[in-house]
C-alpha cells in the first residue's frame, strides 16, 4: 500500500460512474493505512451462465486495481442467490435455474476470473454465499426486518413493474437483502458493481448498519453494451464475447461491433484508442487485437487477425477445419449439407442460388446440385463466410 490514500482514491475512482458516499473511499483508505490492514473489496457474481464475458471483466479489472494497491478482493459466487434470480434491470421475473446447473456453472467462475485477477491468497478470497444464506427461519425474519416494502418499490425496475401490474415475487424482494447480508458476512469495506446494481449496493449499507457492521462504500462501473452495440452484454441475448472463446472467434465477433459503439468499448474496457487519423476499419481491428491479446497474448492476436484476413478478406481456406467424411460416388449437395449443417435442403438450394457454396475457393453454379466423385478427397467445401469442411472419401 505504497500510494497515499488520496492518490489511491483518485486512481480507483477515475473511471467509475459513482463512488458513494462522496469521499467515503478515501476515508476507508486512510483508516486502513492507520490500522495497517487491507481493505476488503467485494464483488458478487451469480452463476446463471457458465462463462464470464467481457462485460464481467469491466468490474473484474477494477478489482484487479485494488489488488495492485495491496488490498484483498473477495469474490462471492452467488450459488444461493442464483436460486432466487437478481431482478436488477428486469421487466419480468427471471427464470430460475436448477441447482445442478448453478453448481456446474459456479465451478467455472474462479478459473475464468483469474484471466483478470491475481491468483494470490494474500490478495484474493473466494466465498460461496450458501455458507451463510442457508440460514434458520428466525435469522431470515431478522434480515427481512432491515428494510421495508416501500424501500424496495423505490427501485426503478420494481416501480415500473408495480405500476404496470406485472408480477413481482416476494422472493425477488428478498434478493437485495440477501446480497446485502453477503456484505455483513464477509465484512466488506467496498462493494463494486455495474450501474444497474446501485440500489442493491446502497441497501447493503443499511443491512450492515442494522447488524452493527461498519458500512461499505460503493463503486459502480459502466455497463458494456454487447456486440449489437445496444443491449447490455448478456449470454442470454447472444451478444457476448466469452473470455475463454478461441482467439479467432473473439477477434471476428469484435469486428461485428457497430462503429458507433467502438468509442464506448475503448473507454469501458480501458483500451488505448488509436490516433484520431486512424479510420474506423483500422480502429476496430486495433480494438479486436487488443481484446485478444488481453486474454490470449500477442502471438494469438496476430494469428487471429491473419486467420480473419485469410478467410474473410482473401477468401482462402483456414489452416484447420472440421473433416467431413463422405462415401464414394456422386454427392447430392442439398442432402450432404443439410445433414452436416443442420439446415433444410431448401436453405442449401438458396445458398447455391446466391453463389454461397464454394469448392476449393470457386463458387459452384446455382444449378449444380451434385458433386462428381473425381477430386473430392481432400477438397475444401465452403458455405458462406465461416463454414469450411475438408472432404475425406471413406475407403
Amino acid at each position: 500500500m505504497d500510494s497515499a490514500p488520496s492518490d489511491a482514491a483518485a486512481f480507483l475512482t477515475r473511471n467509475a460512474v459513482d463512488a458513494l458516499p462522496q469521499g467515503g473511499l478515501e476515508r476507508k483508505l486512510v483508516e486502513a493505512e492507520r490500522e495497517g490492514r487491507q481493505l476488503r473489496a467485494k464483488l458478487g457474481l451469480d452463476p446463471t451462465a457458465a462463462d464470464i464475458h467481457l462485460g464481467h471483466t469491466v468490474v473484474l479489472q477494477k478489482l484487479r486495481e485494488f489488488q495492485d494497491l495491496g488490498h484483498k478482493v473477495v469474490l462471492i459466487v452467488g450459488d444461493f442467490t442464483a436460486r432466487v434470480g437478481d431482478p436488477s434491470g428486469r421487466s419480468s421475473t427471471r427464470p430460475v435455474l436448477s441447482g445442478e446447473e448453478i453448481d456446474r456453472n459456479a465451478r467455472t467462475y474462479q478459473e475464468q476470473a483469474f484471466s483478470v485477477l491475481r491468483d494470490d491468497p494474500e490478495l484474493y478470497e473466494l466465498r460461496f454465499n450458501s455458507e451463510w444464506l442457508d440460514m434458520p427461519m428466525e435469522e431470515l425474519f431478522r434480515l427481512a426486518r432491515t428494510a421495508t416494502v416501500a424501500q424496495m418499490l423505490e427501485r426503478d425496475d420494481f416501480a415500473k413493474r408495480f405500476a404496470s401490474r406485472a408480477p413481482i415475487s416476494v422472493l425477488e424482494l428478498l434478493y437485495p437483502l440477501m446480497q446485502g447480508y453477503d456484505s455483513v458476512a464477509i465484512r466488506a469495506d467496498v462493494e463494486l458493481g455495474g450501474t444497474d446494481q446501485t440500489f442493491n449496493l446502497l441497501l447493503a449499507r443499511d443491512v450492515q448498519r442494522a447488524y452493527g457492521v461498519p458500512e461499505q462504500t460503493i463503486l459502480t462501473v459502466p455497463i458494456l453494451p454487447g456486440t449489437d452495440g445496444e443491449e447490455k452484454m448478456s449470454k442470454s441475448l447472444g451478444n457476448h464475447i466469452g473470455v475463454t472463446e478461441p482467439p479467432e472467434e473473439m477477434y471476428g465477433r469484435t469486428l461485428s461491433l457497430p462503429d458507433a459503439a467502438m468509442d464506448q468499448w475503448f473507454s469501458v474496457l480501458g483500451i488505448e484508442r488509436p490516433a484520431d487519423d486512424v479510420g474506423p476499419r483500422d480502429r476496430k481491428r486495433a480494438l479486436a487485437r487488443a481484446i485478444v491479446e488481453r486474454f490470449h497474448g500477442p502471438e494469438a492476436a496476430t494469428a487471429a487477425e491473419e486467420h480473419f484476413d485469410r478467410v474473410h478478406v482473401r477468401h482462402e481456406a483456414p489452416d484447420e477445419m472440421p473433416v467431413l467424411e463422405i462415401a464414394g460416388g456422386t454427392q447430392h449437395l442439398p442432402e450432404l449439407l443439410s445433414g452436416t449443417l443442420g439446415v433444410s435442403r431448401s436453405q442449401v438450394r438458396q445458398w447455391l442460388a446466391q453463389g454461397g457454396v464454394r469448392l476449393n475457393g470457386e463458387p459452384l453454379p446455382p444449378d449444380q446440385l451434385d458433386l462428381e466423385p473425381d477430386g473430392l478427397d481432400g477438397a475444401v467445401l465452403q458455405v458462406g463466410k465461416r463454414q469450411f469442411r475438408r472432404l475425406r472419401v471413406r475407403n
